[in-house]
């Protein structure tokens, strides 16, 4: 039996706290499948004072939002010198930052909708209904609103009529202090896990989501039975092939490790137009990964018990 001690970081603060400690559990059995001594934590105020006196091989990191994407407790477990899974903290911020990420991206020559982000401040010091039309005369309509940063597609929503645009701010608002509004696209919405093996990035197979209805929100991401999802995505072999090809130039470009999942759209003409990148997907019944892995045959506690010894090792 495999002697390592793994701690699964899940739960904190955040928006997402129920989403992460979903996938905390199931990561966390599937470790213990794997073999591995596995201890489930959350990111708490007792955090540092265990990783001292009971230090784990390495840590899992199955954090969703705020400080478990955004750098912070990566920075911490780095000062700890403990391993772990995934993204360094100055990666995990560049692709935390939604227009940050964004900006690379577009600079790479990697398509992402067109997009603007302002701060709640401009809205209030230049008039929220002058900035709100502006918005709309240069990206059109329909809109997608979301917060700059933040996942599980929180405070997110499609705007089409122009009259719905400030209600729909507010929401966004709500969850971050500033607006990231994108020329909404239309087309099929997909998912492309990128693991490491030795060094080795590789795509899993693209994930097609189809969302009941329509949009793939909150409800639909962690609802059984609320979207539909095929893997491989029913696209022809040159689009699943670019798909790939984008997948692996934003894990690399913008410096993620280990895991990541790339969400985009392939709009009418077979574009890829990359939505965001996470650095800590999601391992729910529903979440995405998952289906991908399995559809490459590949048992998701034996993936990530390789990548703990792949932190191991960098240690």
């Amino acid at each position: 039996m495999n002697e390592r001690t793994v701690a699964v970081l899940a739960g904190g603060l955040s928006h997402e706290r129920e989403v992460s400690l979903r996938s905390g559990r199931r990561l966390a059995a599937a470790l213990r499948d794997a073999g591995l001594d596995v201890r489930e934590w959350d990111m708490d105020a007792s955090l540092i004072e265990r990783l001292r006196t009971d230090p784990p091989d390495a840590v899992a990191i199955a954090l969703h939002g705020g400080e478990g994407e955004n750098g912070s407790v990566q920075a911490v477990l780095e000062l700890l010198g403990v391993p772990f899974v995934g993204t360094s903290a100055p990666a995990c911020r560049r692709a935390w930052d939604k227009p940050t990420a964004k900006a690379e991206l577009s600079r790479a020559g990697l398509g992402t909708p067109d997009w603007v982000a302002l701060p709640h401040t401009t809205f209030r010091a230049l008039g929220a209904q002058a900035v709100l039309d502006a918005m709309v005369d240069r990206l059109g309509l329909p809109l997608m609103l979301k917060p700059d940063q933040g996942g599980s597609a929180l405070g997110a929503q499609v705007v089409r009529e122009r009259s719905d645009l400030p209600a729909a701010m507010v929401s966004c608002l709500a969850y971050g202090d500033t607006v990231l509004a994108e020329r909404f696209v239309v087309g099929t919405e997909v998912a492309v896990s990128v693991v490491e093996d030795g060094g080795d990035a590789h795509a899993l197979p693209a994930v097609e989501v189809d969302a009941v209805g329509g949009f793939y929100d909150y409800t639909a991401r962690y609802t059984p039975g609320a979207a539909t999802f095929h893997c491989p995505a029913r696209l022809d072999a040159t689009v699943l092939a670019d798909l790939e090809e984008a997948a692996l130039a934003a894990h690399h470009l913008l410096g993620l490790r280990d895991v990541s999942r790339m969400d985009a759209v392939v709009d009418a003409d077979g574009r890829v137009q990359i939505l965001e990148v996470n650095v800590s997907p999601g391992l729910t019944d529903t979440s995405l990964l998952p289906i991908a892995a399995r559809t490459s045959g590949l048992d998701l506690g034996t993936l990530y018990a390789a990548l703990v010894e792949q932190a191991v090792a960098r240690a």
